[in-house]
């Protein structure tokens, strides 16, 4: 059971999409596991997550991305029906293992191929292509020779990102290097919880810094090839408070923040890791050699924040090396969604001007934003008013935050099809459009018609 996310919708400003201004940029976005099916069509390699999800009881329900959204196949009726909703602007990642089964070496034509049709395509009904190079899905014979946490993935992500940059460089413009690396290395290395299913803090060290240092040496492949290129790369993030204003609470909630929002930002600005407030993560030094704090930074063109929730963090002397713990929004009687994450739209307001204090960082895109909620498809429609209000009311705050400042220039809503999310299976839907996942009727949600006609500036909210 969820609380209503419209429970504190009062006395709103209003405003529309000229409010933001004419070169704000607007789109949704996807990941390729997530949507893509087709796991074996043609010579795509495995990924660590057709590995992982073949293991019983990894993922909810014993779930997997065989099949997914069938986005593989079906893309063309699906960006006609992005087209439909007025979107510009569609942020999908390449699958690793489709371009290269191996992860290095051969490189497969008929995943190149695919990629042509899917950016010509997109170009070809207006809209324009955002991609992301990695989005979690390693492939699994990389993850055999050792994955990230070995520092070889340097140079197998390096000409990974040149076949990337050389092959759609001349048609894409917008480039993003990473998806959520502090994600993807702990929830991968040190919980276990996502692929590969790691649970080893030996891993979890090496893999943070292995993918600090790909996240820029991506940025500096790209850039190298492709000098006009927008270049960014995305952060994870929520705001994070204590839970009571002691000591012990505070100081808690300063590492929660170094190691979910400062982490790889802070390396990739020329800051170093932020091993102060993090004195766990200092073994992280005996993997570095002498030039790898010059080799961590890049100057990118934006940094993608990714935020849905905020966290409530206490002192827990029993914990391991965080000594902190979350506080759950249940426990907390605020409301939260189908994720258990609290909707609190002021977050994004704070993280707004937390990254804006950062000089380094030219600009701010909200790559990802969204929630999942209980929806149901009903005579053909799906009434999901909760997700309505959800996205006016983050998008008031980030409306706020611009107006006093803070240099953010884009809003991405995650996502466009409800698709699978990763260990928790098809159940939670974060999708503008609904999926019915045996039959892969699409049915665009009252969510997506609001946001079509906010795009379209039909009416204020």
């Amino acid at each position: 059971m969820t609380h209503s996310s419209t429970a504190q919708v009062q006395d709103q400003p209003v405003l529309n999409r000229l409010d933001f201004g004419a070169d704000f940029e607007w789109g949704v976005a996807t990941a390729a596991y997530q949507i893509e099916g087709a796991h074996d069509t043609g010579d795509k390699g495995a990924s660590i997550w057709d590995i992982f999800t073949n293991k019983r009881g990894k993922v909810k329900q014993n779930h997997h991305g065989k099949i997914a959204c069938d986005f593989f196949n079906r893309y063309p009726d699906d960006l006609m029906l992005m087209q439909e909703m007025a979107i510009p602007n569609f942020r999908f990642s390449l699958s690793w293992s489709r371009l290269m089964p191996a992860g290095t070496g051969k490189v497969s034509q008929q995943g190149i191929d695919y990629y042509n049709r899917l950016i010509d395509y997109s170009l070809e009904l207006g809209i324009t292509p955002w991609v992301t190079l990695y989005h979690w899905d390693l492939p699994h014979e990389l993850e055999k020779k050792g994955g990230w946490p070995n520092r070889d993935i340097v140079n197998w992500f390096s000409e990974y990102a040149a076949l990337c940059a050389t092959t759609f460089g001349d048609r894409v413009n917008h480039w993003m290097v990473l998806n959520e690396p502090m994600v993807f290395t702990g929830a991968g290395y040190f919980l276990g919880v996502h692929a590969p299913g790691r649970r080893c803090f030996g891993s979890f060290i090496p893999a943070v810094h292995h993918t600090a240092l790909c996240q820029a040496q991506g940025g500096r492949i790209l850039k190298s090839i492709l000098p006009h290129a927008e270049v960014g790369t995305t952060i994870s993030c929520s705001h994070v408070e204590p839970l009571r204003q002691r000591e012990k609470d505070i100081k808690a909630a300063q590492r929660v923040d170094a190691l979910l929002n400062r982490l790889f930002l802070e390396s990739a600005l020329g800051l170093g890791y932020p091993l102060d407030d993090l004195k766990f993560m200092r073994r992280i030094e005996k993997y570095m050699k002498p030039d790898d704090e010059a080799l961590l930074q890049f100057d990118f063109d934006f940094i993608g924040i990714q935020n849905y929730t905020r966290e409530v963090v206490k002192h827990s002397f029993w914990t391991p090396f965080l000594q902190a713990n979350l506080v759950p929004a249940k426990k907390r009687d605020v409301p939260y969604t189908l994720m258990n994450w609290e909707v609190y739209p002021e977050g994004i307001y704070h993280l707004l001007h937390k990254y804006s204090k950062y000089k380094n960082i030219k600009k701010l895109i909200i790559t990802e934003n969204g929630a999942a909620f209980a929806d149901e498809l009903k005579d053909g429609q799906v009434n999901d008013q909760q997700r309505v209000e959800f996205l006016k009311r983050y998008l008031q705050q980030v409306l706020r935050a611009k107006q006093e400042g803070a240099n953010v220039q884009g809003y991405f809503v995650w996502s466009f099809l409800d698709n699978f999310e990763w260990a928790e299976g098809y159940n939670p839907r974060f999708g503008l459009v609904h999926v019915d996942y045996e039959t892969q009727q699409r049915t665009i949600k009252d969510s997506g018609l609001w946001y079509r006609d906010f795009l379209t500036n039909k009416f204020k909210v």
